[in-house]
């Protein structure tokens, strides 16, 4: 203080409030210190936990497709219509996508584009072959941690009586844990079938679950669009 002592009285009075101005702020802070849980070295280097974001870019869509004695050639063709715009609409949009093509009658099948689109296939129907290939092949070599995953469907809705509780739990409990979006489309000119009652349930049950109908040609780019339009526009990945 003896060095305030020698300033004109004016100075000195305004070095001792500011002076006492920093001695309250060194106050309240040694408050705020003293205040915090202590923290040693071993809790900083080993306990300490920060939110760190990682983008999902990787996308895949499997794609199902029912080539059974029931669908006949004008429901296998408004199916595979349907799926090759799918198909033209995501390599045109998307440039990080696997799309996984599955078939299937009794039993289900892995297969390449040219033979989803062009092999003719015959007999009973077991729906759930399908979905439980689907979320094998997603446990397997799509980790949801990494991927989005996308379904979609096609079928006249044909099935066994007995598999469909199989279909309802596999996708229960399978399936749309799995799925960001999944979609039905049932191929048919007929009355609507056993398999849409089941899909209408998890269509109540789920909100990233959708359903509809193809009657004609003519609905099959309405039907597209209705879709997956939206899902494009708020996609995250590209």
């Amino acid at each position: 203080m003896a060095d305030i002592d020698t300033l004109d009285p004016e100075e000195q009075t305004i070095r001792r409030e500011r002076i006492a101005g920093l001695d309250a702020e060194i106050a309240a802070l040694e408050r705020k210190i003293k205040a915090v849980p202590f923290l040693d070295d071993t809790d900083i280097c080993y306990r300490r936990r920060e939110r760190i974001e990682t983008p999902i870019t990787q996308a895949v869509m499997f794609c199902i497709l029912d080539v059974s004695g029931s669908m006949g050639p004008w429901e296998k063709e408004m199916a595979k219509r349907f799926f090759m715009l799918l198909y033209l609409f995501l390599s045109c949009n998307y440039s990080k996508v696997d799309i996984v093509f599955i078939r299937h009658h009794h039993t289900a099948q892995e297969v390449e584009e040219e033979e989803f689109f062009r092999s003719r296939e015959n007999g009973g129907t077991v729906v759930s072959s399908a979905l439980s290939l689907m979320a094998d092949i997603v446990e397997k070599r799509y980790p949801v941690e990494r991927w989005n995953i996308y379904g979609c469907q096609a079928s006249d809705g044909d099935d066994y009586t007995d598999d469909l509780p199989v279909v309802y739990d596999v996708m229960k409990k399978r399936v749309m844990p799995l799925v960001q979006y999944y979609a039905y489309i049932e191929v048919d000119a007929r009355d609507q079938s056993e398999l849409w009652s089941v899909y209408r349930d998890l269509h109540e049950a789920y909100d990233h679950f959708a359903m509809t109908r193809i009657t004609a040609a003519a609905d099959i780019y309405p039907v597209f669009r209705k879709l997956f339009e939206r899902r494009r526009e708020g996609a995250s990945h590209g």
